[in-house]
């Protein structure tokens, strides 16, 4: 079980990474986007703070990922992060949906491995 979550982490993280810092530093072209999921783009574009926001998020939580430090808060804030990752995948650009719901899925599963350390956020 450790390896396998050394493995999903480690995956994650460097997915976060990459996402995050070819964001910040234009390092890839952005593709071409079309229909619900350009009108979706734009309108948070608009926004101007929303889009560096969740990538800051997804920086902070790639290099917790990575580095193995701060995992229990790091799962906590990529929850609804790879939550609306997994959505806008779903239901506005379908090819990216496999890796959407692995990063969704492992998120859960590092929950879940630790599960004794996040039940006192379920408490009454």
């Amino acid at each position: 079980m450790k390896i396998i979550s050394v493995i999903i982490r480690t995956i994650i993280g460097l997915l976060l990474l990459f996402a995050s810092i070819t964001y910040f530093f234009n390092l890839i072209p952005q593709p071409e986007v079309t229909g619900s999921f350009k009108t979706f783009q734009e309108g948070i574009e608009a926004s101007v703070y929303l889009m560096p926001l969740a990538k800051t998020v997804e920086l902070v939580c790639g290099l917790a990922y990575v580095s193995g430090k701060f995992m229990k808060l790091a799962n906590i804030l990529l929850v609804p992060v790879s939550l609306n990752i997994l959505f806008i995948n779903i239901f506005l650009a379908p090819e990216g949906t496999p890796i959407a719901l692995f990063l969704f899925v492992g998120n859960l599963f590092m929950i879940y491995k630790d599960w004794d350390s996040y039940k006192g956020l379920f408490s009454v």
